[in-house]
């Protein structure tokens, strides 16, 4: 197990989308003496955190203002001006923050480890999986290897998800990023017997940190995946109550999916279709969303043939 230093705690409630109070361990670790490589990543993890909480104008304030500013936290500025072109679907402006990134990696080369990390999230937010894969495939951070364990997720290669996941496990079996990494690992693999050792995993990171939003979205799908929907529909109307799931897409996704199990409806009066209502309104050009609307052409094109036939 690696040693905890005077971050250990900051980067475990990031890791665990517990912003609010990893700002607060931030602001408390600041006053404390610490290396220089050290304060830097302070520094990175408080812009982080701030792009979890979508507060994407502190981060690009912040960077305008700073003198002489890292590449890290050039990166990071590139990663909110992404992100709020995506918002306001800026086709233009999203290939120019991925022009500057490109630059910048150019710039900063293979060993700037915290570059490369962004850069892999905005690829990712671009879905240019290739390019995000290269960027940390060379698993130098232990975050590099999470990053690329639920990137083989997505391409289906869960063989090289496992093999990351024992990468991270020796790295820090204990770490809050191996027991992350082993839930996505075993809810993708599937099954009720896996599902229940994501939800063990989740359970005792929940009583341990608190609950979260992605803590609560990740034991509502493994409660999916076992087959608990009931279970799973507490922990999203717990999302929406008390950690403003309510505006979030992914707790809306897991809710349509969830109420869709249960049989909840999906007219106008049904908790599926308010659901499903709530999410085209505040992200329009999500996949999810992009999709439906794509389903739900074809299917008004096929009815209008036996109207008019």
């Amino acid at each position: 197990m690696a040693e905890p230093d005077e971050l250990y705690t900051l980067r475990a409630q990031y890791w665990l989308g517990h912003y609010a109070l990893a700002l607060d361990e931030a602001r408390n670790a600041g006053r404390r003496p610490m290396p220089p490589h050290l304060k830097n990543e302070r520094d990175e993890l408080v812009l982080r955190c701030h792009l979890g909480s979508k507060s994407y104008d502190k981060i690009i304030s912040s960077v305008a203002a700073g003198e002489n500013n890292s590449h890290a936290i050039g990166a990071l500025g590139l990663h909110a001006a992404y992100l709020v072109a995506d918002d306001a679907n800026d086709e233009g402006k999203k290939r120019d923050v991925l022009d500057s990134l490109k630059i910048l990696l150019t710039e900063c080369g293979p060993g700037d480890t915290s570059v490369r990390l962004t850069a892999c999230h905005v690829y990712l937010a671009a879905d240019l999986l290739r390019e995000a894969l290269a960027c940390v495939h060379l698993g130098l951070t232990m975050e590099h290897l999470a990053m690329c364990a639920q990137i083989y997720i997505r391409i289906d290669r869960y063989d090289l998800a496992r093999e990351t996941l024992g990468l991270l496990r020796q790295a820090d079996e204990d770490s809050v990023l191996a027991q992350l990494t082993s839930v996505y690992v075993a809810l993708a693999h599937g099954g009720s017997g896996k599902a229940d050792d994501a939800v063990h995993t989740l359970l005792g990171l929940t009583e341990q940190y608190g609950p979260s939003l992605l803590l609560l979205n990740c034991t509502a799908v493994a409660n999916i995946v076992g087959n608990k929907y009931d279970v799973a529909e507490l922990a999203l109307k717990e999302a929406i109550g008390n950690h403003e799931g309510g505006t979030d897409v992914d707790t809306l996704v897991n809710s349509i999916v969830c109420a869709q199990y249960l049989d909840k409806g999906g007219g106008n009066g049904g908790e599926v279709g308010e659901y499903i209502k709530t999410l085209k309104s505040i992200s329009a050009t999500h996949p999810y969303v992009r999709g439906l609307v794509q389903v739900e052409g074809a299917f008004d094109r096929e009815a209008n043939k036996y109207l008019t036939a």
